[in-house]
């Protein structure tokens, strides 16, 4: 401990040689550092002040954003923290310095995304207290791009390289891309997540907040998420290669593309996803929930996304997956299995993503759209098999009853809405 003879410390941050308004006040209690951090204002970068935070009081200690504090995140970071509590009722704001932004970032190899802030490490207690979060200034972005998504918008919170995480009470405003995105975790609760990317300066029936999913899992292990709110433009939810014992509760989802598994197999490696629940979910989005995995074949891609190159030909199990209470009302299509994603024509039912053991259960609602067609759609290679559909009550918008349409599935492989 610094100073063991005090028993409360208060340190002043002095950066780059002057004392600016924002600082770290910390004190000691129990040998465990505890850190309150203030801001510098006026959209000064802060991350100084936030670097000496973690520094201070990541290990074995506490930090403390306050709520009435809005911090200005103008540059990326990582800390490696251990064993830390943040009390995170105040918020970060990302700059709306595009330019830096585009070429100050990490490198997310998966589809060649980045990342402005990473956080890393083990025993991490985040508690938003119901008013923190992090601001990713995203407006700026959906409006200079008007619906043509770009290489190099950063993702505003990525776990990374984590373990015994429990992050409760948090938002994420204005995401510029993935908004809350776990990639090597395990053991891991998240509580009580608003997501909310809205771009304000829109036409009408035009979608400019593309790539803005709400929360994104891979190469995880033990995952939890409890109670989500999303409003955005992509998926809600994207459970992602190598998720394993992933359960996900009570879910709303106002807009975009829906709740989903995948995209799987995109890349030359095991993409599979095993052992996912998912129940108590309201969607108003394009499909109430689908699983989409990509064809078996390597297939030039014209997308910075597969950074222009062949991509597909992944490969794994997609197996023991229940969804269940699903209220489709408002959305376009209750359910769907894809495994064409990134056919040129020329390859279709060649994935390599051998699917099983799925449940949906318990849909009822409404549809937008009047047609109430539930597509599944697989591989030659590996035809669906043990699909069930039980207590399938939904409706389109005529009042018409669920139909199924079945494509390369195992004899006897679905059953329920008479079963293919």
């Amino acid at each position: 401990m610094l100073f063991p003879d005090l028993s409360v410390i208060a340190v002043l941050a002095t950066l780059l040689g002057q004392t600016r308004a924002g600082g770290v006040s910390v004190y000691y209690a129990y040998g465990r550092p505890h850190c309150t951090v203030t801001s510098n204002g006026n959209n000064t970068n802060d991350v100084p002040i936030l670097k000496h935070a973690f520094d201070t009081c990541g290990k074995h200690g506490t930090i403390a954003f306050p709520k009435d504090q809005n911090f200005w995140i103008a540059e990326k970071f990582n800390p490696i923290v251990d064993d830390v509590h943040i009390q995170w009722d105040g918020k970060w704001t990302f700059s709306d310095n595009i330019t830096y932004w585009r070429n100050n970032t990490y490198h997310i190899a998966f589809q060649n995304h980045w990342a402005g802030f990473v956080l890393t490490g083990k025993g991490i207690t985040i508690d938003g207290g119901g008013t923190g979060g992090v601001d990713g200034n995203g407006d700026t972005w959906y409006t200079a791009e008007a619906g043509n998504t770009q290489a190099g918008r950063p993702m505003p919170f990525v776990l990374w390289n984590v373990s015994d995480v429990v992050v409760r009470d948090f938002s994420i405003w204005q995401p510029q891309l993935w908004a809350f995105n776990i990639m090597n975790g395990t053991n891991i609760l998240v509580e009580n997540l608003y997501v909310n990317a809205t771009a304000t300066k829109a036409p009408t029936g035009s979608n400019w907040v593309q790539n803005t999913d709400g929360f994104d899992t891979m190469d995880v292990r033990n995952v939890t998420l409890k109670n989500l709110d999303y409003t955005g433009g992509d998926d809600c939810i994207a459970i992602k290669p190598r998720s394993y014992d992933v359960v996900v509760k009570n879910i709303t989802c106002h807009s975009g593309n829906g709740p989903a598994i995948g995209s799987l197999g995109q890349y030359l490696e095991d993409s599979s996803v095993e052992n996912v629940t998912v129940t108590d979910l309201k969607v108003e989005s394009h499909s109430g929930f689908y699983i989409k995995c990509w064809i078996g074949a390597l297939v030039y891609q014209n997308s910075y996304e597969s950074e222009y190159q062949p991509r597909g030909s992944g490969w794994g199990l997609v197996r023991n997956i229940t969804i269940e209470n699903l209220d489709v009302t408002g959305a376009s299509r209750a359910f769907v299995i894809t495994e064409d994603s990134g056919d040129d024509g020329n390859h279709r039912g060649s994935s390599k993503l051998a699917i099983s053991n799925i449940t949906l259960r318990n849909v009822t609602g409404t549809l937008s759209a009047e047609s109430n067609t539930i597509p599944i759609s697989c591989s030659t290679v590996y035809p669906c098999d043990d699909i069930v559909l039980e207590d399938i009550d939904h409706v389109d918008l005529v009042g018409d009853a669920a139909a199924l349409t079945c494509t390369y599935v195992a004899d006897g492989g679905v059953t329920g809405l008479g079963g293919c």
